[in-house]
């Protein structure tokens, strides 16, 4: 009986110990959920009550500010300006935009045209997408629109930054442009950054603008803001500010980039300038130009059908896409080619009767008397075709298209602008692969004066002649620095080339300009220390017939624009010290020395100078002349020249 007791006493205790710690475990569960209530209606009572109200705290993305882009110098080639606009989101003005549209109408002008578009886009896209309505607003117009906001469900005025290139025409190809992402571009990118999907958003769209994208957009920031049930905001509740993008330095100077698209005026045509020692491209100048403004704010249909049905192809950048039979300036590639394989030295002589007879067909000189007999310095001053006939028989298609490729030509450069051409060297693989055909003693004939299959652009014939002029393997560049930090300058190879073989084609450079007989004499340099060396060139564009020949050639000026020859000249300066190599061609424009010549020697000048070239550094009857030219100029920096100045 005892034993009965104890065990229900014993159970009653532990009964109320399992009680006390249950009631003690509750007492826990409900003290803390009573802090937790105190710290969500005391402490968060406000945030929490803004979450309640039906998802009204957003996140918005900052843009950032793209970075900047300036000139060797630091003056600013792409920059930044304010933007007023006005956006609209279909969900936050209930599903039905035109009655919002329509109130819009009345403070800002929307055409009946662009009425239609809106709502065929909104009606294309999310109901979540926000879309813009009318930018570049003046300050009334914005403050108009800020004014009746609250009457504008879904409307939104803001204040942003637009791309803008203060130089306009000047950097255009370079450059490239900008404009607002679209289906297309969104396609190409696996993971798009959010930022891209931002109304109007801006993506470089060709040149360097494209290439250099990465580091141009910069880093999204972003805003919590509060909003009520019409979708409008309230107030900004915190802000974290974008990153602006980095800030690239060009290596181009933009005073000799406006002197040469200003030199090049109406021709189509193309210059390069390039430091024989860095392989920095101090101008790449594409003529005519367009005004890359216009893309970033929307080019009209007129505007774009004028550009794209002009004949002189302004859209297209002639200095790097523009693939053009070299002519008379590959000479300087077949000689190495022949001096470099011990084919011939610089007493080897070729006579020229004005032709060769190859395979039952006649190959002419350009001088129809011929040359006589000439060597390898002469070869080039007088610009001889048969000298190169007889020594391409004798190094080889192979051994010369090598050389063209150690030069430069028929290989792609490494540059931040769009469709950078690679051009061609041909040898007997290439026209096997190409057109399963073997190679005929002809085509060596053709390529070995520039012509044939032979091709090059402007910025490869500036790289061949800077090599030729400082003997190393020098690459072009264009960035010179991004955010102050410069880039890599490696110290460029040796081309590997006797220094005697080198030294012959530079003297025959210098007599093509400063020789009686030389090709382009007119155009040579007057002052000893700015001594320029150069060789022409022409390449045609159309076959001459045995006919025609009997007759005599049709010269170009009698010939329709699109047939007439291209004409091309290379050059570097000073002759002692080389600084600077400059190519031009101009697009039907005849002969070398009469088209390309006088335009690359004025650009030289430039250079050299440092500003306006001095009148007394051309041939006295030259010079009215170029002083008609200038006057006719609108320079941005016209220095005053300075002879003996180089340009840093």
């Amino acid at each position: 009986m005892k034993k009965s007791q104890r065990e229900a006493q014993d159970g009653t205790r532990g009964i109320g110990r399992r009680g006390l710690m249950l009631g003690a475990l509750q007492l826990g569960v409900v003290g803390t959920l009573a802090l937790r209530l105190r710290s969500m209606q005391l402490e968060h009572a406000e945030e929490y009550r803004l979450l309640a109200d039906g998802n009204s705290i957003k996140i918005r993305l900052l843009p950032p500010a793209r970075g900047l882009i300036h000139d060797r110098n630091g003056l600013l080639i792409a920059g930044n300006e304010q933007n007023y606009r006005v956006t609209l989101t279909r969900e936050e003005a209930g599903g039905d935009v035109e009655p919002v549209l329509r109130q819009l109408s009345r403070l800002i002008p929307i055409s009946d045209q662009r009425m239609a578009e809106l709502l065929e886009e909104f009606s294309k896209r999310s109901a979540i997408t926000t879309i813009v309505l009318a930018d570049r607003l003046t300050w009334e117009q914005f403050g108009s629109i800020a004014v009746n906001a609250p009457a504008l469900r879904g409307v939104t005025p803001e204040a942003g930054l637009s791309r803008v290139y203060p130089r306009a025409g000047d950097f255009a190809h370079v450059m490239g442009y900008v404009g607002p992402v679209s289906d297309y571009d969104l396609s190409k990118i696996e993971n798009p950054d959010p930022v891209l999907m931002l109304p109007e958003f801006q993506l470089g769209k060709v040149g360097l603008e494209a290439k250099l994208e990465p580091i141009l957009r910069g880093k999204a920031g972003a805003r919590r803001v509060e909003v009520n049930s019409a979708g409008r905001e309230m107030r900004e509740l915190s802000r974290q500010e974008g990153e602006q993008g980095a800030t690239v330095q060009m290596t181009i100077d933009a005073s000799l980039q406006n002197y040469a698209a200003q030199r090049l005026g109406v021709e189509s045509a193309a210059a390069v300038v390039m430091d024989t020692q860095t392989g920095d491209l101090l101008s790449i100048c594409s003529s005519p130009t367009f005004d890359p403004n216009k893309f970033v704010r929307g080019i009209s249909s007129a505007d774009y059908r004028a550009l794209t049905s002009h004949d002189h192809r302004p859209l297209a950048d002639k200095t790097v896409q523009g693939l053009y039979p070299p002519g008379s300036t590959f000479k300087l590639v077949t000689l190495l080619a022949g001096l470099d394989s011990g084919v011939i030295n610089g007493g080897t002589r070729f006579y020229c009767p004005g032709h060769v007879e190859v395979g039952g067909r006649r190959f002419h000189c350009w001088r129809r008397g011929g040359h006589g007999s000439l060597d390898a310095v002469q070869s080039l001053q007088q610009s001889c075709d048969v000298y190169y006939y007889e020594l391409a028989q004798r190094v080889g298609i192979d051994r010369i298209a090598a050389m063209a490729r150690r030069l430069g030509i028929g290989v792609h450069h490494d540059l931040p602008m769009s469709a950078v051409a690679t051009g061609l060297a041909p040898d007997r693989d290439w026209k096997r692969r190409r057109y399963d055909q073997d190679w005929q003693i002809g085509d060596s004939l053709n390529a070995s004066i520039g012509q044939g299959f032979v091709l090059a652009s402007p910025l490869q014939l500036a790289v061949m002649t800077a090599r030729v002029a400082s003997g190393m393997a020098v690459k072009p560049r264009l960035v010179r620095a991004i955010d102050g930090v410069p880039e890599p300058l490696p110290e460029p190879e040796s081309l590997g080339l006797d220094e005697s073989s080198l030294r012959l084609a530079r003297a025959g450079m210098d007599a093509v300009m400063n020789s009686p007989r030389g090709t382009a004499r007119r155009a040579r340099i007057l002052p000893e220390e700015w001594r320029m060396a150069g060789k022409t060139g022409t390449s045609q564009v159309r076959n001459i017939t045995a006919a025609e020949r009997a007759r005599g050639v049709i010269s170009n000026d009698q010939l329709p624009w699109n047939r007439r020859d291209h004409g091309l000249f290379v050059c570097y300066a000073p002759f002692d010290a080389p600084r600077y190599a400059v190519s031009v061609v101009v697009e039907h424009g005849g002969g070398g020395s009469t088209a390309a010549a006088p335009i690359a020697r004025d650009i030289m000048l430039f250079a050299l100078a440092g500003g306006l070239p001095p009148l007394d550094a051309v041939p006295s009857d030259q010079r009215g002349a170029m002083e008609a030219r200038h006057n006719a100029m609108h320079l941005y920096t016209p220095d005053p020249p300075k002879p003996g100045r180089t340009r840093a």
